[in-house]
């Protein structure tokens, strides 16, 4: 009987995955560089959808230090209906879901030595001995060969796709309508409900109001977010756009993307139901 690749992929969630890169891993704090690898391996942690770097502790140029267990909370959540629980992409490094050694790097300084608390785990499992995984966030900087990686590292097994549609798309919140377009890009990422990022032309960006919110994906760039006031009712964060997406988004700079899950959303003619995801 044949497999479904979704779901062979989603019963090794709640175990300790790893896979080797071929591509030079850097990183840096203060323009120093502190680790320096072409051995270097992705690690999900179990219940982790998103991989963490791990490198050869003789690719740190740092002391290892034991550090105490991090306190982070843990935040479950579903990315399907019905599906098993998994950590919140914005769950901190320091929340670990399997047996090791958390540890800090430290770096001479002129001054005074600097510390990175908690920045590394060292995993208890053979098939990862020797090797330290890195709390992407605590770093300014993270290069894969020469080009920079943002938000964290790039999963092998994920993608995006942007595809032109000339489908209806209406989407509306409360019984008004906020955008009404043919002129969609479609953008597809595994694991996520279709986005449809729509020209600004077909939006009703009176109904908008830029909001302070930021955040960061891996493979589109930084996006800024939009709420609307609808009825006298604001609704927080409701879109997003992207000013200045990465190479494999640039056909959605400058439109709007609307969250499915908190919106309603009619695709020629038919209604969408909403996603259950961690922006549910």
């Amino acid at each position: 009987m044949g497999i479904r690749v979704s779901e062979e992929l989603v019963r090794g969630w709640s175990e300790l995955r790893y896979e080797p890169t071929a591509k030079r891993v850097r990183a840096r704090v203060g323009g120093q560089t502190w680790v320096d690898s072409t051995r270097a391996v992705l690690v999900w942690e179990p219940g982790r959808i998103v991989p963490s770097y791990a490198v050869p502790d003789s690719d740190i140029d740092a002391d290892l230090l034991p550090a105490l267990p991090g306190d982070a909370p843990f935040h479950p959540v579903s990315v399907s209906a019905g599906g098993p629980p998994v950590l919140d992409p914005r769950t901190e490094f320091a929340a670990h879901t399997c047996a090791g050694e958390p540890l800090s790097l430290r770096r001479p300084q002129p001054d005074r030595a600097l510390v990175l608390d908690g920045a590394g785990f060292r995993p208890a499992d053979a098939g990862l001995a020797d090797m330290v995984a890195l709390d992407f966030a605590i770093f300014d900087e993270w290069l894969e060969e020469d080009e920079p990686i943002v938000g964290h590292p790039r999963d092998p097994f994920k993608r995006i796709d942007v595809r032109r549609s000339g489908r209806r798309v209406v989407v509306g919140v409360g019984g008004v309508t906020l955008a009404d377009s043919t002129r969609a890009q479609v953008l597809f990422e595994t694991w996520l409900p279709p986005r449809f990022y729509l020209p600004r032309d077909d939006v009703r960006m009176d109904l908008l109001e830029p909001s302070t919110t930021r955040t960061t994906c891996a493979y589109k760039g930084h996006a800024a977010y939009f709420s609307a006031t609808v009825d006298g009712h604001t609704h927080r964060d409701l879109a997003w756009t992207y000013a200045h997406p990465l190479s494999d988004a640039t056909q959605v700079c400058d439109h709007v993307a609307f969250f499915n899950e908190r919106v309603d959303v009619n695709l020629d003619g038919e209604p969408l139901s909403r996603p259950v995801t961690p922006w549910s």
